[in-house]
């Protein structure tokens, strides 16, 4: 009897039930706090209302993706992690399209080698009729838009990467068990990937952000005033994600210069590992740097405000015209649940891999301005607008200075912000 098949299998089983066994406490607490989630927050609820989701079948894949804002607009194509879906980038959605751009949010579809991704979303563009895409990637979704521009170099305009990698091997190490990823229960599957998610307390939009996305792939919401329920990753979907990011690939030469390369990091914590972050960084030395100070894993959804400034700026940077006199459909002021309040000014834009400095630490709390004189004065008054909630959250917790410190400072501000306006 040949028992080698047998202890091959026991290997890969084996490790995959310790892991789990391990991780089962903190497991079953994210379980408790997923069926407390009973509702879908209420700027989520009315995007649903105004932006339909759209369903298309292209060969044997299935797309799900949101379209919106003039379509005269080269799109910028957002493309989710492991974890997210093509409701995970509303907030962008709904911000930029009302500043006159156009945006495409996407699921990944189910492939299974990064061949297979590349020839899908091929297909999708030309589905689409679009020839020439600018492409946000945040985790995964980074890593397959860099994939697409390597060997697509001509329908890849440019790149905003947030919190991603260049190359696959340290999650393929990480996994032993995933040659049996296909066959893996789909309960398992959730479970391994809510064991990525960072445990413990978190400041509130960051909290949201994490439960929105752990909706994502557990909970069915049922919101009311929508009469809809969120659709959740299937096993399928889970296990071709997960295949993707395992499979031992790494990103070539880009065709791309590093000048239409933005990277958006957030420096508090992320699942990706910052050895892996860096590698990024050191690959494209002449890319723009975004940095977030907090954000977690998912600063499209904690820090909406910054994230959706950075990629105006952007594409703003690359050529892209927004078209406002064309935008219908959304009424308000679009910012869907900004958390620029939150924020307190806590990040900045570098033009260079040189270490950061503390923004607080320039005239202004920020090189922003510097960086992006030449932006529309809209733009610039979004920044100074960040600049003094950042004054007054520093104002409020130092109570030891004085009334006339206080207005002196003020003024002070005052006066710089009326100088720019000039």
């Amino acid at each position: 009897m040949n028992c080698a098949p047998l202890f091959t299998d026991l290997a890969i089983i084996v490790p995959l039930l310790l892991f789990f066994s391990s991780s089962s406490s903190s497991w079953r607490e994210k379980e408790r706090d997923m069926k407390g989630v009973s509702s879908a927050p209420g700027d989520y609820v009315y995007f649903k209302s105004q932006v339909p989701l759209h369903k298309i079948s292209i060969g044997a894949k299935q797309w799900r993706y949101y379209d919106f804002g003039p379509k005269t607009v080269p799109p910028l194509i957002c493309i989710p992690g492991i974890a997210g879906t093509a409701d995970v980038y509303y907030k962008q959605i709904m911000s930029l399209s009302m500043k006159g751009y156009r945006v495409i949010s996407i699921d990944i579809p189910r492939v299974w080698n990064h061949q297979e991704w590349i020839h899908a979303f091929e297909k999708f563009l030309d589905s689409m009729n679009v020839h020439h895409v600018h492409i946000y990637g945040t985790s995964l979704g980074g890593f397959l838009a860099q994939i697409f521009a390597q060997h697509r170099p001509r329908r890849v305009k440019s790149l905003v990467l947030s919190n991603t990698f260049l190359e696959t091997h340290k999650f393929a190490a990480a996994m032993p068990w995933s040659p049996i990823v296909n066959w893996t229960p789909s309960f398992l599957l959730k479970r391994y990937i809510l064991t990525g998610i960072r445990d413990g307390p978190h400041e509130p939009f960051i909290a949201d952000s994490v439960d929105f996305v752990v909706g994502q792939v557990c909970v069915n919401i049922f919101t009311a005033a929508a009469k809809h329920i969120v659709e959740t990753l299937g096993r399928e979907d889970l296990s071709s994600r997960l295949t993707l990011n395992v499979n031992v690939a790494s990103v070539g030469p880009l065709l791309l210069s590093d000048s239409f390369i933005t990277i958006m990091d957030t420096i508090d914590y992320c699942a990706v590992p910052q050895q892996l972050k860096d590698q990024v960084s050191e690959r494209y030395p002449g890319a723009r740097r975004a940095v977030l100070k907090t954000g977690g894993d998912f600063p499209f959804l904690s820090r909406p405000d910054e994230v959706n400034l950075y990629l105006q700026l952007h594409l703003r940077r690359v050529g892209v015209e927004a078209k406002p006199e064309l935008v219908k459909g959304f009424s308000g002021d679009g910012n869907a649940g900004s958390s620029m309040g939150e924020n307190n000014g806590r990040d900045h834009f570098d033009n260079s891999g040189k270490d950061h400095e503390d923004p607080g630490a320039q005239e202004g709390g920020s090189d922003l301005t510097e960086s992006f004189n030449s932006e529309t004065h809209g733009l610039h008054q979004q920044v100074l607008a960040k600049l003094l909630l950042n004054v007054f959250y520093n104002l409020n917790f130092s109570m030891h200075v004085s009334c006339a410190s206080l207005i002196l400072q003020y003024y002070a501000l005052s006066l710089y912000i009326t100088s720019k306006q000039v």
